[in-house]
This record gives C-alpha cells, structure tokens and sequence, in this order.
C-alpha cells in the first residue's frame, strides 16, 4: 500500500498544506504549521468552509429599530375568522385550512377570495375541480371581484412561481392533497408528495415581497383523513404558520373554526358560523346560540356555562331516563364525553341510591355542541336527576362543577366569566362548589346537596 503523505495545518488560522513551511502562506505566522492526523485535516478543511458561509449570513442586532415599512393584515370579511387568526392574514404567513371533506372548506375560502379581491390581487388555485365549478361557486355566494383569478393545475412548482412573482396578495390551494411535484415519488396525497409540495410553497411565500412590495399570503387546504388526522399524523404543522380547524356536522348547519396553532395570535379563541343558502353567516349572539329554543318546563334539562377558549357559551344537556324492559339498559349520550357520563352514572346510583341500573339513560347536548370538560359533570347529574324525578329544573338556574366518585364536588376555572355570561342571558342563580360569590350563587360541596336545592 501507498504511505499516505503527511498534512500540515496552521495552529493560528486553521489553514491545511501539503508540506511544512516555517512561514504559514495564509496568516504569515512563524513558526506555526505542525503536523496533523488526515481525520484532524478534514475537521479543520470543514471549520474552515462553515466560517465562509457564515461570512455572507445577514444578521441584524436584536435591538434595531423595526422597518419603516409595515404591512397590514388582509381582513378576511368576517370578525370571527378575522378574531381566530389574531386580526387577519398575515402578509407572508401561510395558513393550513383542514376539516372533512363535504364541510364548508371551499366555501370558505371562496367568501375569503371574495372580500380580499374586492382591492387586492387574489389567486384562487384549484386541483380538485374545474374553473367552472369555482366560478360557478363564485356566483351563487356573490363573492366574484373584480381583482379575483382563477386557476385550474396541480404543479406544485407552477404555483410556487405564481406566489413569488409578487403579482397576488393572497394566493389559495385546494387542496394540498392534489398537487404533486417532478422528481418526488408517490403518489398524490402522499407523505412524500404532501410534505414536499408544501415546502415548495411555503418556501416560495417566504421569499415574496423582496422587491420591496408587499409578501403575498398564502392558505392551503388539508383535508381530514379516515383516522381524524390533518392531511396526515402531524405533517404539515410544523411548516405553516396557522393552522385552523374547521368542524361541525354536515347534517347542521352550525360550523365551528378554531385555531389548533397560531405564531400571530391567540389559539384560545373560536369562530361560530351557519351555513345557508347564501355562505357562510356569523352568529351573531354565540353566547346563547345553543339555549335559544330551550323549554324550561320540560323535566330533564339543565343548563351548563361551558368554555370554549376564550369564550363562555351556555350550552342546554337533556337527559331522558325511561324503565327498560330488557336485562340490558341503553345509554345513549350525544354531544358529551361517553366515559363521564357512564362514570357519573355510577356515582348516582351508588352514592345517591338512583336505581339506574334497570333503566335506560339518553343524554344529548343540544344544537350540536359538544362538551369536554369536567365542568359540566353536574348539569348533567341535574338533568339527569331531574328527569329520573320528573321534576324540571328551575328556569333561571345554571349548575357548573366536577364530580367526583365519592359524589363530591369540585369548582371549575374561570367562575368570573362563566357567571357573568350566565347572568347576561337572564340566569339568576349558578349551583356549585368553591369560594364564589355574589347575587344567586348556591354553594354545594356534594352531589346530594346540590340535587335537593335544586329539585328541593
């Protein structure tokens, strides 16, 4: 074998030769080049090409003054969807739009296409369908504008050069499941296709607006897939900025938009619409949108002060119990955490001697909604007290708390609110534990206390 030749390198400046010099040809230090190992030489031949490239990063001190120059948010004609993003699209921010096939998805953001196109220029990208049907979409919500295009092409690099020709304030796709990309294997609506086409896009919205105008905004649409995921187990997340959820029933007309991430503004906040003959419509009281036809002689019924982030929304739970005529009772419970129910269940029957066992439990959450957490356990063992007594509930009462299996109580977050919101909508008394006071509070700190004030 070969004897590998010797490397020398310069203990001041890094530099690696071929022979040793008294002089270093790069610093001009004396007496400075040493002999080295070759694994030695390539770390050093690395150090030395990673400080060039450092050498053309642009920095900027954390402290400078910002531009002078600052965009405003595109307001999307809708205050809720507006207050969901923190204000509106950001110029330069991509937003992931994800929800079932079938929801409102299009819908909204041909609403969207419409309000921005009315001043700014606007890109409407489909992969899914043909211009015509967008059109045609168009027309029937009035949302054709006069600075509006249309585009019918699943090239992920076409629309990525669309976006950074800095001729569209907003560019939309739909959906990113559709396009595909040369040189990347797969399928359309793969992991590969998906994730690569979504990086060549957000790559291209970042790099818009370099000639000093303004960065184009660009939203995506992701749709659900059979295990409940968005366009797949966390894979496009981590590229965009905002990611909304849009939910709801298709056999209702109530949507539900909410922010599950958002890197310019809040992810607490939520946007409640209907769906009608004409679009997508705001709601406009929230707050009492699932109490509105509520009837408060009927027994079975309670109602519960519910959070939603940032939002209180009072939402009304029935409750049917009925004698069952076979060894096995139904439970059937709709809108509500099956597990919770089943557990309170237990404890009314253990605890408080209910024979539930031997009769079938119906509990529904009204209007669609649907309830998460634990501070609705006892407006459901209300409702479902009262309707097993056929006694209703007071009218003007609202129950909030957690119970526990010893059928003890525990005080929900945020009491502040929740009373305020039930007192606005003419509720005069909240039944539950904790410290709160104030003009009709009723404090309980067990299941059965709770039960005989409110059904005496």
């Amino acid at each position: 074998m070969a004897k590998k030749a010797p490397t020398f390198a310069c203990t001041a400046c890094g530099d690696t030769f071929t022979r040793w010099a008294g002089k270093c040809q790069s610093c001009g230090t004396l007496n400075a080049i040493t002999e080295i190992s070759a694994n030695e030489a390539q770390v050093a031949a690395k150090g030395r090409e990673q400080i060039r490239a450092a050498a053309t990063l642009a920095t900027e001190a954390a402290n400078a003054p910002a531009a002078a120059e600052q965009h405003p948010r595109h307001t999307t004609g809708m205050n809720e969807i507006d207050r969901v993003l923190g204000g509106g699209l950001v110029p330069g921010g991509v937003t992931l739009l994800g929800g079932e096939p079938g929801i409102g998805k299009s819908t909204l953001l041909a609403q969207i296409c419409g309000a921005i196109g009315r001043s700014h220029a606007v890109l409407y990208v489909t992969a899914e369908e043909s211009v015509a049907q967008v059109r045609a979409r168009l027309e029937r919500l009035s949302a054709l504008s006069p600075h509006l295009h249309l585009a019918s092409t699943n090239d992920a690099a076409t629309i990525a050069g669309a976006i950074a020709s800095d001729q569209y304030r907003l560019v939309v796709v739909d959906s990113i499941q559709m396009l595909t990309q040369d040189g990347v294997d797969g399928e359309p609506g793969g992991v590969a296709q998906c994730r690569s086409c979504a990086a060549t896009l957000v790559e291209a919205t970042k790099r818009s607006g370099r000639d000093r105008s303004q960065p184009a905004s660009l939203m995506i649409v992701g749709h659900v897939t059979k295990d409940g995921t968005l366009a797949g187990p966390r894979l496009l997340e981590h590229l965009v900025d905002t990611v909304l959820s849009f939910e709801g029933d298709r056999y209702q007309d109530l949507r539900v938009v909410r922010a599950v991430k958002n890197r310019y503004g809040s992810t607490n906040d939520i946007a409640l619409l209907r769906m009608g003959g004409e679009g997508l419509i705001e709601v406009a009281d929230p707050t009492g949108l699932f109490i509105a036809d509520r009837d408060p002689g009927v027994a079975g019924s309670c109602v519960v002060p519910t959070l939603d982030g940032n939002r209180c929304l009072l939402v009304e739970v029935q409750a049917l119990v009925n004698q069952s005529d076979y060894p096995q009772p139904v439970r059937k419970v709709a809108g509500a955490d099956q597990n919770r129910v089943a557990m309170i269940l237990a404890v009314l029957s253990r605890r408080l001697r209910m024979p539930l066992g031997s009769c079938d439990v119906f509990v529904n959450v009204t209007g669609g909604a649907r309830i998460q957490e634990p501070a609705a356990d006892l407006a459901i063992a209300l409702a479902v007290a009262s309707a097993w007594r056929d006694l209703p509930v007071p009218a003007d009462l609202v129950a909030l708390g957690e119970v526990g299996l010893g059928g003890e109580l525990r005080p929900a977050t945020r009491y502040d609110l929740r009373a305020s919101e039930a007192r606005r909508l003419g509720f005069q008394r909240l039944i539950g534990p904790g410290a709160g006071g104030g003009r009709g509070r009723i404090v309980v700190a067990r299941l059965n206390d709770a039960i005989e004030a409110a059904l005496g």
